[in-house]
């Protein structure tokens, strides 16, 4: 960062006294990169932890879905809170309860505990993630904006890449607990810091919507669980289509309640600018293709090469590592080419990636024939978070961005679960894990859907507007 960037530093709209630019990423970098991290890191621990603990296979979903489902269904509820509470005041909060979680699952005896703290720590990472962009931008002035989200990207895709990574090294060296112990000191200062730095900011409305925030809640949650249990438990039978039909008519319900609604939590007039609903479209089909592959070969390389996690974990670093180089850059072009162009190019060069992969995954392939296909993925993905976020903070007022930051995390986080979902139905579909070549007979149609869902998604980023 040059020093005429870190001296202009921070200098809002309203009076408030500048901020150094180093010390307002940092108290929303640091906390976003705890949340980002600790949806991964969890995984490359789950064999030893089942061990110690006594764990069944139920467990070990659960000690993974406990945290994805909470923070999914209660990014939007907590925006909302944050707009009417104070988005500093409910930033500290999740991240005080986010920290205090952590210790609990590094303390966790038994199977049941590690599962609540680590659903506590959900709902303290939901408070985190979009209030930190919407803090972030309110933060810093309109010329390094660009900039300050793009930075902002790289370190969300630090967390999501060294994730697996850093979970496999703590387990080699150290006890699993390290994994949460790690968490503890880092959000103690992270809250020191982010108390310092950022300043109080409110939303549009004042008065809290209850039965918006139950239905939307309860809506997603229901959604989410039923999208993450129907791969495992069959999507006709059962509880699935029970929780899938509820979590419908809960988010329909909760629509027809925001139109109605004087003081919406989600104002649908949101929606009616073209730019915010195609940029969300993109971020749907974004998420569901991207990260339902990254979960397949993840486990391919323990499945069909036989690697330990940290191997795996580290093989496919050039894919999930590139962002946290490209989208600092994409951040710094933005202003000169456009959020579409970058968009609409990383959206090519991720499907292009992914679906080169696809097709010479084999049983017998060596790790060089991925090599350009995990590049072309990550510089995609790269250029992908930084203007996506862009653009939805600047398709709508400053006193919605909280909500509109929100609603896109949440349509992310939608996107993931589905995206897993559909990519592992059809995995199941065409082959299993009976076998190394029938592993790779599910990969390979499962990962060119993916693939083709991410072009379907470039081909709509034509129609963004050209910059925020």
């Amino acid at each position: 960062m040059s020093t005429a960037v870190q001296e202009e530093a921070t200098q809002p709209a309203g009076g408030r006294a500048a901020r150094p630019f180093a010390a307002v990423l940092a108290a929303v970098g640091i906390p976003t990169f705890m949340v980002a991290l600790d949806n991964l890191v969890v995984s490359t621990a789950l064999p030893v932890i089942r061990t110690e603990l006594h764990a069944s296979i139920t467990d070990l979903q659960w000690f993974v879905n406990a945290y994805t489902l909470p923070f999914a269904a209660f990014l939007l509820t907590a925006a909302a809170l944050g707009d009417r509470l104070g988005r500093r005041r409910m930033f500290l909060t999740g991240l005080v309860v986010f920290t205090l979680a952590s210790a609990g699952a590094a303390l966790a005896t038994e199977a049941w505990q590690l599962t609540l703290a680590r659903a506590i720590q959900g709902l303290g990472g939901a408070a985190i993630q979009p209030l930190a962009l919407t803090l972030l931008a309110q933060a810093v002035p309109d010329r390094l904006r660009n900039a300050a989200i793009g930075v902002w990207g790289g370190i969300t895709g630090l967390g999501v890449a060294v994730g697996p990574v850093v979970g496999g090294a703590v387990v080699d060296g150290l006890h699993w607990s390290w994994i949460f112990w790690l968490n503890v000191p880092i959000g103690v200062v992270a809250v020191v810091l982010a108390r310092g730095v950022l300043d109080e900011s409110r939303g549009g409305g004042r008065r809290l919507d209850p039965l918006g925030l139950l239905l939307s809640s309860s809506g997603m949650l229901l959604l989410i669980w039923g999208v993450v249990d129907g791969p495992d438990r069959g999507w006709t039978d059962g509880r699935v289509p029970v929780m899938l039909g509820t979590g419908v008519v809960l988010m329909a319900a909760f629509l027809v309640w925001q139109g109605r609604n004087r003081t919406p939590m989600l104002p649908l007039a949101l929606f009616r600018a073209p730019g915010f609903s195609l940029v969300n479209v993109v971020t749907l089909t974004f998420a569901a293709g991207a990260f339902g592959s990254v979960f397949l070969f993840a486990q391919f390389f323990q499945v069909v090469q036989g690697l330990s996690p940290l191997q795996s974990g580290v093989r496919t670093l050039p894919w999930t590592a590139a962002p946290m180089i490209v989208a600092p850059l994409a951040g710094l072009l933005a202003g000169r080419v456009g959020q579409r162009v970058l968009i609409v190019t990383g959206q090519v060069f991720l499907a292009a990636g992914i679906a080169w992969m696809g097709l010479v995954t084999s049983a017998t392939m060596t790790y060089p024939e991925l090599i350009g296909g995990l590049v072309l993925a990550g510089i995609g993905m790269g250029l992908t978070f930084a203007p996506i976020s862009t653009l939805v903070l600047a398709s709508v007022d400053e006193s919605q961005r909280g909500v509109a930051s929100g609603a896109n995390n949440t349509i992310r986080e939608f996107g993931v679960a589905a995206g897993v979902a559909a990519l592992s139905s059809i995995f199941s579909s065409y082959g299993g894990f009976t076998s190394r070549q029938a592993f790779v007979d599910g990969t390979v149609p499962a990962v060119l859907v993916g693939a083709g869902v991410i072009a379907a998604g470039a081909v709509v980023a034509l129609w963004l507007p050209r910059r925020a």
